[in-house]
């Protein structure tokens, strides 16, 4: 069986840290308040002129660096955003051509926070079915341009960053011993429109809008999607939760991914956690945890990796890999 075998992996944050204090001058809020209830303590933002697509090629030329290859080895470029330098075109083309690619495809995948698993599926497929041989896959926010810095109840989560993958298929034997993408599992509701967008766009209102968010439904929805998704994806593979080295979630707030292994029963220590550092950073939060956990050395050659996230549409997924 054909395998999507991670080759390389890469990431990057913007110079700019904005700290919990830094927000208490902007807006009624304090250190202690955002601490409490979501785990933050600081998180990484774009300085003016500075793009999703700069914060991409950065991750990007990370991640072909770590894989020893170069762009032009590279079939195609998949971008997870949900904040685009423009309406169009695409982040990925964008990248494409800043990398100096000359062949190859490229084309952005919005899934909001859900965005790098989505993703990761249609690089696995794409690969599974011949049509690329090595992916890029990037995902890339600048969350800060969709806040509303008055709301302390959003301001607070968001932060930028980008997380790099590099993909390329091999021969595996087809079950769950195989290096590499083992399944993905996605799902969504747009009957849940309203607990988590943003309120505008091109065809309503000719504006980027800014995130909205009902706190205490995406939290319910949160820990019970993402677990299901957990469990869809472990069960396919003929494992159990027990046999699960890493955990690496979307870094959306600390409650959530405490409150997903309580009910999973997963061991805390399993969890890779960055939301203190880095706060949420949507399609980008679970590429950044894992590029940390891999290069501090939690993460090791053979480990199996679950990854989830969940995000607004309601979007939610999760993916199984042998690192």
């Amino acid at each position: 069986m054909i395998r999507a075998r991670v080759i390389g992996s890469g990431a990057f944050l913007p110079e700019t840290v904005l700290t919990n204090d830094d927000l208490a001058k902007k807006v009624d809020t304090s250190d202690a308040w955002i601490r409490e209830r979501t785990g933050i303590r600081q998180r990484h933002i774009v300085k003016k002129g500075e793009k999703t697509s700069d914060l991409a090629l950065a991750a990007s030329r990370a991640a072909l660096s770590d894989a020893g290859i170069d762009a032009g080895e590279i079939d195609l470029v998949i971008v997870a955003t949900t904040t685009p330098d423009e309406t169009f075109p695409s982040v990925a083309t964008m990248v494409q051509a800043r990398l100096g690619m000359s062949r190859g495809a490229a084309f952005d995948v919005q899934a909001v926070c859900s965005g790098f698993i989505y993703g990761l599926s249609v690089a696995d497929n794409m690969i599974r079915g011949g049509q690329a041989q090595t992916v890029l896959l990037v995902g890339a926010e600048s969350m800060s341009r969709l806040m509303d810095w008055t709301d302390r109840s959003t301001c607070v989560l968001f932060g930028d960053g980008a997380g790099a993958i590099v993909l390329q298929a091999y021969d595996g034997q087809g079950d769950n011993s195989d290096q590499g993408v083992l399944n993905t599992r996605l799902f969504s509701d747009g009957r849940l429109h309203d607990f988590l967008y943003t309120d505008g766009g091109p065809s309503s209102t000719q504006t980027t809008g800014h995130l909205r968010m009902a706190g205490r439904e995406v939290f319910k929805h949160a820990v019970n999607n993402i677990s299901a998704a957990i469990v869809a994806s472990v069960e396919a593979s003929g494992l159990t939760i027990g046999d699960i080295d890493w955990f690496v979630p979307h870094q959306a707030n600390q409650r959530i991914l405490d409150g997903t292994a309580r009910k999973l029963g997963i061991d805390p220590e399993k969890v890779i956690s960055t939301v203190a550092e880095h706060g949420n950073t949507s399609a980008a939060s679970v590429p950044l945890a894992l590029v940390q956990a891999v290069r501090d050395g939690r993460i090791r050659r053979g480990d199996l990796i679950v990854m989830e996230a969940m995000g607004g549409g309601f979007t939610w997924a999760a993916g199984l890999l042998r690192w």
